[in-house]
C-alpha cells in the first residue's frame, strides 16, 4: 500500500511538473490576489504550489495525530519523542504557511478528503481515538513513521523540481529535519534511548 501512495503523488507531482512547464497551467496554479497589502499576483512555480499546498495538511493532519499522543501515548519516551515533534511540525508549518502568502497562494486544503501518501487521514484519526495501550502506540509509529517519510520524499521532488528558491531551501531544510526524526523514531521504536 504505501509503495503504491508513494508512487500516486510523484505521479500527481510529475504531472503538476510537466502541466507548468509545457504552458498549460492546472486550475490550482492560476495567479491568486497576495495577501501582501500591495497586491501582486502570484508567480508562484506549479511544482512549488503542489509542494506547499500538500504539505501543509499533511503537517495539520499529523498534529491532531500528535495531540492524541500526549493524551495515549503508553511509553513515557515515546511520548516525549511525539511532544518534541509536534513542537518541531507546529514551527515548521507556520513557515509553510508564511512560504504560503509569500507565493500568494490560497489558505485552501486542495487535499481534503483525499487519502494522500503520508496523509494521517480522518479514518487514521477515528482509529486513534478508539485505540488504546499498545495498539495506540503501534498506530502512532507507523502513521507518523509514513508521514515523516512520504513529506521527506515529496521534499526531495520539490528540490529537484521546483522553480522558487525559497521554496526549495525550505524542501532541503524539511529533508534534513524527517532524516533526523525518522533517525531517532528507529531507534525509539527499536527499544533503544533516541535523544
Amino acid at each position: 500500500m504505501p509503495v503504491r501512495r508513494t508512487a500516486a503523488l510523484l505521479l500527481l507531482l510529475a504531472v503538476l511538473t510537466s502541466c507548468g512547464r509545457d504552458g498549460v497551467r492546472p486550475p490550482e496554479s492560476r495567479p491568486v490576489p497576495s495577501r501582501t497589502t500591495d497586491g501582486a499576483a502570484s508567480s508562484a512555480d506549479p511544482t512549488d504550489s503542489a509542494w506547499v499546498q500538500l504539505m501543509i495538511p499533511m503537517d495539520q493532519q499529523a498534529l491532531i495525530l500528535l495531540d492524541l499522543a500526549a493524551e495515549k501515548a503508553t511509553v513515557p519516551r515515546l511520548r516525549d519523542w511525539a511532544s518534541r515533534l509536534r513542537a518541531a511540525q507546529n514551527t515548521e508549518l507556520a513557515a509553510l504557511r508564511g512560504l504560503r502568502d509569500r507565493m500568494g497562494l490560497p489558505d485552501t486544503d486542495l487535499h481534503k478528503g483525499h487519502d494522500m501518501p503520508g496523509m494521517v487521514t480522518a479514518e487514521d484519526l477515528e482509529d486513534a481515538r478508539t485505540a488504546e495501550g499498545a495498539a495506540f502506540d503501534r498506530l502512532l509509529v507507523e502513521q507518523i513513521r509514513d508521514h515523516l517519510r512520504q513529506s521527506e520524499q515529496v521534499s526531495r521532488s520539490e528540490v529537484s523540481a521546483g522553480g522558487r528558491e525559497e521554496a526549495k531551501a525550505r524542501a532541503r531544510e524539511l529533508i534534513t529535519a524527517r532524516a533526523a526524526q525518522l533517525t531517532a523514531l528507529t531507534a525509539l521504536d527499536a527499544g533503544k534511548h533516541a535523544p
